[in-house]
């Protein structure tokens, strides 16, 4: 309670976790075998349930409680970087999205709305796959900006390789959405794309132009 978890290897962080979810009985050699088995703290909190079950002496409880800490600190996240005013900076976007997309296992899509002076209006998720793709439509983005009346909308989709590189057809596929909302006199403004703690600007690079 005094050093919270500085210098604290992975194992003793989360023999603490364990303890909460098996009071009774030394949790350390559990502790030891998940980060052992999944390479580290990230890598447990992002196993799957069925993988954590299939790890001896890790029970229901155990696992839902370890399976729903990354989902509970995106939300402690989310809640603290609540956003309110002019989305104008990458950073600002950052800020907004990074909690939604924090610990996901799938891809996902999310369009931010915004009005002419790109204030927000809402952040919503469009659509969710499997690690490696996500299949969104020119309607779903389309008419997520008119039902909520926005003139300027944001786009964001995560990798969940880890490595935050715009591929050739997230290219193609944002030049086309950018097309089609014009005609409805709606502006993409940019597309994120993001990987664990990194996000690239797709304006920012050259591959956008507003």
């Amino acid at each position: 309670m005094a050093r919270g978890l500085a210098g604290m290897p992975d194992h003793r962080a989360l023999e603490l976790l364990l303890f909460y979810a098996i009071p009774q009985g030394d949790v350390n050699p559990l502790a030891h075998e998940l980060v052992e088995q999944f390479g580290s703290l990230a890598g447990v909190f992002n196993a799957t349930r069925e993988q954590l079950l299939a790890v001896k002496g890790v029970g229901e409880n155990t696992a839902t409680l370890i399976h729903l800490m990354p989902a509970l600190a995106g939300r402690y996240l989310e809640e603290r970087s609540s956003f309110e005013g002019q989305l104008t900076d990458s950073w600002h976007f950052k800020e907004l999205l990074s909690p939604l997309f924090f610990g996901a296992r799938n891809e996902m899509v999310y369009v931010v709305c915004m009005d002419s002076k790109q204030r927000l209006i809402s952040c919503r998720k469009l659509g969710e796959g499997v690690p490696d793709r996500v299949d969104v439509t020119g309607r779903q983005v389309v008419e997520a900006a008119l039902s909520c009346g926005a003139t300027r909308v944001a786009l964001a989709h995560n990798h969940v390789s880890g490595i935050a590189l715009c591929s050739a057809q997230d290219v193609q596929t944002t030049r086309y959405l950018a097309q089609l909302l014009n005609q409805v006199g709606v502006c993409l403004v940019d597309h994120f794309v993001i990987a664990e703690d990194e996000m690239v600007s797709m304006r920012d690079s050259g591959y956008l132009s507003v």
